[in-house]
């Protein structure tokens, strides 16, 4: 098979991090791998393989006939039988159809938050699902969405995945104490629901007991980003909580935490609450999308009500106060990780639905 990976960024995210896990997975799989990139370069550009075949687009508006034509090209060229398009990419895929007919599209829905949203907010996206030769749900509600709303018929789930990373090569280093360091792994903007857990946290006087909660992911210095200076200021939290902007160092960061936690009022099938798994730290983890299939309350993790404030305090306060707890859910956790979501066991799924 030869397959080609398209994505509208390479800016730290889920849907972008299952990207270039994808085409780097399937480089020793099949016969070509490759990744295109059709807006935004980024961070995780440097995480591509040698052996993927790369293309940048350098699209600049919705419909950009310069880079349809380059997509032509590179599938052509590479003579690309399926286009695995991810997100909003489907665009795309969908106008190089129509000049290239034989190519398959497959397409990746990551987007928790649609499972909420009517067929007339997704027209487009039902319109180009006539062009769909299949598409990939990363949660059982987006898989009965697209069911339910698409015109497409083949409709699978397919769980994300990622690899452990046992060198902690890096330079961000933590601030506050050994021990007592939570940390939130998210871009700064809706649905992630960041200050649910800055309230929590104040609320709980965890600053008095020396705890501290790091927050990384991208800033997009905007009215979102600016609710959370400001509560932290306000608060005199400045010494308890701190923002890092977006990083590329995570298994370096992650190993430097103790608690890892999310609190999204929407998920599709969130890579964090993996990369926290396997950094060996205990999570404590909202309850929407595919999370509650991740995590098991009270065995490999605490679930919360993102709208339920005092639900949230009181799972939070239980792991940073039960060690015993925080051990066993790591092990747990790690052991989910390695009996259902390995790269090795996601890839050979994700081939057998390709063949069909």
């Amino acid at each position: 098979m030869r397959i080609l990976q398209i994505i509208d960024s390479l800016n730290a995210g889920g849907a972008e991090r299952m990207a270039v896990n994808y085409a780097n997975a399937l480089a020793s799989k099949v016969t070509f791998s490759g990744l295109a990139a059709t807006r935004t370069e980024g961070q995780l550009r440097q995480d591509i393989n040698n052996d993927v075949g790369y293309l940048y687009l350098y699209k600049k508006k919705t419909i950009d006939l310069k880079s349809i034509f380059r997509l032509r090209k590179f599938i052509k060229n590479n003579k690309v039988e399926i286009v695995h398009a991810h997100g909003s990419s489907f665009f795309i895929a969908v106008l190089v159809k129509l000049t290239l007919p034989r190519i398959k599209i497959f397409w990746h829905d990551h987007y928790g938050p649609r499972t909420k949203e009517s067929k007339f907010e997704n027209k487009t996206l039902i319109a180009a699902s006539l062009f769909f030769h299949s598409i990939f749900a990363v949660s059982l509600q987006l898989e009965e969405w697209n069911k339910k709303n698409t015109w497409c018929k083949k409709v699978s789930f397919i769980p994300n995945f990622t690899k452990e990373k046992k060198d902690y090569q890096g330079t961000t280093l933590l601030k506050g104490t050994d021990g007592k360091r939570i940390v939130f792994l998210a871009n700064l903007k809706n649905p992630k629901n960041h200050i649910l857990i800055l309230k929590s946290f104040l609320e709980l006087g965890l600053k008095d007991q020396d705890w501290s909660l790091h927050l990384i992911g991208k800033d997009y210095n905007d009215t979102y980003s600016q609710s959370i200076k400001d509560f932290i200021y306000s608060n005199s939290l400045q010494n308890a909580i701190h923002l890092y902007g977006q990083k590329d160092d995570i298994a370096n960061i992650l190993s430097q935490a103790t608690i890892g936690v999310l609190s999204s009022t929407d998920e599709g099938f969130p890579v964090t609450l993996l990369e926290y798994g396997l950094a060996g730290i205990a999570v404590v983890s909202t309850n929407v999308g595919y999370c509650a299939e991740i995590i098991k309350n009270e065995t490999s993790g605490l679930l919360f009500d993102p709208e339920n404030i005092l639900q949230t305090k009181t799972q939070l306060l239980k792991m940073v106060e039960n060690q015993s707890l925080r051990d066993k859910v790591v092990e747990e956790l790690k052991q989910t990780i390695f009996d259902n979501y390995t790269e090795e066991k996601v890839i050979n799924q994700l081939l057998l639905l390709y063949k069909k």
